[in-house]
């Protein structure tokens, strides 16, 4: 499964001095890969996906945001970086699964 979206990029509150920046998924994306993803759980309910923004690729993890009821990607400084891209930014995201 592949997802394509553009997403604001956020600050997470509880560790702003940090810059934990991450992007929301969409309701409907998140929605289906909660169906998917149920069956092959994996801690704090994370799922395996490759993701891109612009020419950077990069493999991670998304996390379900209970509060918010979607999946946020966690974007590193490295990709932020070569993509120039900073909090309160929209980005191009694509997702794909690998479950």
């Amino acid at each position: 499964m592949i997802y394509l979206f553009d997403a604001e990029l956020w600050l997470w509150d509880a560790r702003q001095n940090d810059a934990w920046t991450f992007v929301n998924l969409p309701e409907e994306a998140s929605a289906e890969i909660r169906e998917v993803a149920g069956a092959f759980p994996r801690g704090f309910g994370s799922v395996r996906v490759t993701a891109t923004i612009g020419s950077t690729a990069w493999k991670t993890s998304i996390f379900p945001d209970a509060k918010a009821r979607v999946y946020v990607l966690p974007l590193k400084k490295a990709v932020r970086k070569a993509e120039k891209i900073e909090a309160g930014d929209v980005a191009t995201v694509k997702v794909e699964l690998d479950l």
